[in-house]
């Protein structure tokens, strides 16, 4: 097999957040940053952005074959995890799916939702920008509409390491007519 080498991709991906449903740019705009006005840069991350894609399927067998005679999807589950390198409030908001934000001269704070289990959550859409395999630039966009960060958020403070936020964001249906993630790779 005749291996191509422009198909190897190496490289970081800049993240965006948007509130759930916000206006995706057009697949032609692939090459061009989304519009700050409905999404907002993370800023740094390190140790990459990671999509997973789990998939279970259950068999389906008979007493007749030894072989699995076939498989049907029964869950799927798409995940989004990096670590923000910028601890910033706002990154934190985003990482404990909202809160209250205060500012006046001199600071600003932030306080968690303490809402009961029974509330809807604040879901977001999550965009971002890595390589596509292809000529050199070439940019793969990938959008999952309706995120929730969904696993423990650490704040720490350590003499030999940056303060950053761990986080992993679970993907949810959006609906009959519209696919729970989307990816574009500019092709020229």
């Amino acid at each position: 097999m005749a291996v191509t080498a422009t198909n190897l991709v190496q490289g970081p991906a800049t993240l965006y957040s948007g509130a759930f449903g916000a206006t995706e740019p057009a697949d032609a705009a692939v090459n061009t940053a989304p519009p700050a006005s409905s999404w907002t840069d993370v800023g740094g991350t390190d140790g990459g952005v990671k999509l997973t894609i789990d998939q279970s399927y259950v068999e389906l067998e008979v007493d007749q074959i030894v072989d699995r005679v076939g498989s049907r999807l029964t869950k799927r589950n798409f995940t989004v995890e990096t670590s923000m390198a910028e601890p910033t409030l706002a990154n934190l908001s985003l990482a404990l799916n909202g809160g209250t934000s205060a500012s006046a001269a001199g600071y600003a704070s932030f306080e968690p939702s303490f809402a009961s289990s029974a509330t809807q959550p604040t879901y977001k859409a999550l965009l971002f920008d890595g390589w596509a395999p292809g000529t050199s630039g070439f940019i793969r966009r990938v959008i999952v509409r309706k995120a929730l960060s969904t696993d423990a958020v650490d704040l720490d403070y350590t003499k030999d390491k940056k303060t950053m936020y761990g986080v992993k964001f679970s993907g949810h249906y959006v609906s009959a007519s519209i696919a729970p993630i989307h990816i574009v790779d500019q092709t020229s």
